[in-house]
């Protein structure tokens, strides 16, 4: 990546030389670009938020900048992309969504998630740091920046602007007011899940900000409930957790089953974690932030439920899900399963017979399939 402090070599995590998709965007370089021409002053507090896989942290690295991240996956890239360059370790702090934020911010830097509601909570989280000669930049291309995007910004922090689109990117220019009335952080959202669903029916759910679905039950997770295996007191693994909602049935229909909650997210693990407890179940849980069941060792799980992501921020992919089964054929003991729900047009099944030689159709509807694959 060209940036005025250099070209740092810069890659995704895991690393995959067949991996096409680079670690940044036209809307790093705008912003990086930006903060040289202006000369922005950067011996104060600088807080990156949302850095894909640590491309701003990396060339600002010489100012020692705070690193704000959702993403494990993200945390890890930013380490090894800073190795990489020779960055000493320290130079950068890293926090997740869930820590405290710093007391004082004078530079903020935000690359704009996917998710508004995400957006809404670390805002709302950074805003009394900010003081009024925080310089306020966000960043993103083009398509991910909406009219409730700017609002939000003007809501919570101050006044507002675009700059001009380049290269389909486009910057966000906001100017702190300290007087401004700033509503209340209606993060985290609680919710009943409906009758009918089996063991967790009537039960609450907790979602964090930027957790799928995260007001209500997604259709693909409803039908999973209906036709998940019995657990019979075995290890068994939520794999892409989310708000946890999956494993805590489980543990719900059998206290004796052993459950561990996995997700990338840092807000997901915390929902689970959260949903779990609210939940009262008797059972044992771990919970754990991860790149899938890397760290779990081979062979030492039963059951594995999954419903795989099929995009990494805007771009299409099954990297992730390839990843979480042939994780999920390791981890498992020989005669353990791996039950998936996908979208029927995904083919998962083509995968999972290909890598456990066997794949049967659980369930089905118009718009998804429940697949069970066993390690031989």
């Amino acid at each position: 990546m060209t940036t005025p402090w250099g070209e740092p070599a810069l890659t995704r995590f895991p690393e995959d030389p067949r991996d096409r998709l680079r670690a940044w965007d036209a809307s790093d370089e705008y912003l990086l670009r930006h903060l040289a021409e202006e000369r922005v002053p950067l011996d104060g507090t600088v807080v990156v938020v949302g850095d894909r896989w640590g491309a701003l942290v990396t060339a600002l690295a010489a100012h020692r900048p705070v690193q704000i991240t959702d993403s494990h996956l993200a945390q890890e890239a930013t380490r090894a992309n800073l190795a990489r360059v020779g960055v000493e370790p320290g130079a950068v702090r890293l926090l997740t969504t869930q820590d405290p934020p710093p007391e004082r911010i004078d530079v903020l830097l935000v690359r704009v998630p996917k998710s508004l509601a995400l957006l809404e909570d670390q805002l709302l989280r950074l805003a009394p740091a900010v003081h009024a000669g925080t310089v306020v930049v966000g960043t993103g291309m083009v398509k991910e920046i909406h009219t409730s995007t700017l609002t939000l910004f003007e809501r919570i922090l101050g006044p507002t602007r675009t700059s001009l689109a380049e290269k389909k990117a486009r910057l966000i220019f906001c100017a702190p007011d300290p007087a401004l009335e700033r509503p209340g952080n209606p993060w985290p959202y609680v919710y009943t899940l409906p009758d009918g669903i089996g063991p967790a029916a009537g039960g609450t759910v907790v979602n964090h900000a930027g957790v799928f679905c995260a007001d209500r039950l997604d259709i693909g997770t409803r039908f999973f409930l209906h036709h998940l295996p019995e657990a019979r007191g075995r290890r068994v693994v939520d794999l892409g957790c989310g708000n946890g909602v999956v494993g805590t049935s489980v543990a719900l229909a059998d206290p004796d089953a052993e459950v561990l909650f996995v997700d990338e997210s840092f807000q997901a693990v915390a929902s689970a974690e959260a949903t779990y407890k609210a939940n009262g179940v008797s059972g044992h849980a771990e919970f754990r932030v991860g790149d899938g069941l890397a760290g779990v060792p081979s062979g030492s799980v039963d059951l594995v439920l999954n419903n795989p992501p099929f995009h990494s921020h805007q771009a299409t992919t099954d990297a992730t899900a390839w990843r979480m089964f042939t994780g999920a054929r390791r981890a498992l003991r020989p005669g353990g399963e791996l039950w998936v729900i996908g979208n029927r047009h995904l083919g998962y099944h083509v995968k999972l017979r290909k890598l456990f030689g066997n794949s049967r159709l659980v369930a089905s509807d118009p718009k998804f399939v429940v697949l069970k694959a066993v390690k031989r």
